[in-house]
């Protein structure tokens, strides 16, 4: 537990000083002068069509044909005889739990009733 608020306790001490920083560095940015001219861009020009693409040379020899494989079979699944009834389970002879009570708790007796007139 207080390792749990030792930690709390960093994370608010960082957060803290990590605001005052950011706002000590944006009070500079603001007091400095203005700021530095940044160049433009030339913008480019857009070509109207596009170059041709080299066409290909070589001749790409044909793929070499798929052998053909022998059909997949099955052996014969085994059969199985399904029972059609449900096996007896066997009875179990417990012997006979003795009745326990539970202790009266002498602390913990009923209000007294109030008479009715």
């Amino acid at each position: 537990m207080a390792s749990r608020k030792l930690f709390i306790t960093t994370l608010l001490l960082a957060l803290a000083l990590s605001s005052m920083s950011l706002s000590l560095g944006a009070r500079h940015l603001l007091q400095t002068t203005s700021s530095p001219n940044i160049p433009t861009i030339p913008t480019l020009t857009k070509p109207t069509t596009f170059s041709p693409l080299p066409s290909m040379g070589v001749n790409i020899p044909p793929l070499p044909s798929i052998p053909s494989l022998p059909k997949p079979t099955l052996s014969p699944l085994p059969s199985m005889s399904i029972p059609t009834t449900i096996p007896t389970l066997p009875q179990v002879n417990l012997p006979p739990f003795p009745l326990t009570s539970l202790p009266s708790i002498p602390f913990f007796s009923p209000p007294p009733s109030t008479p009715t007139p």
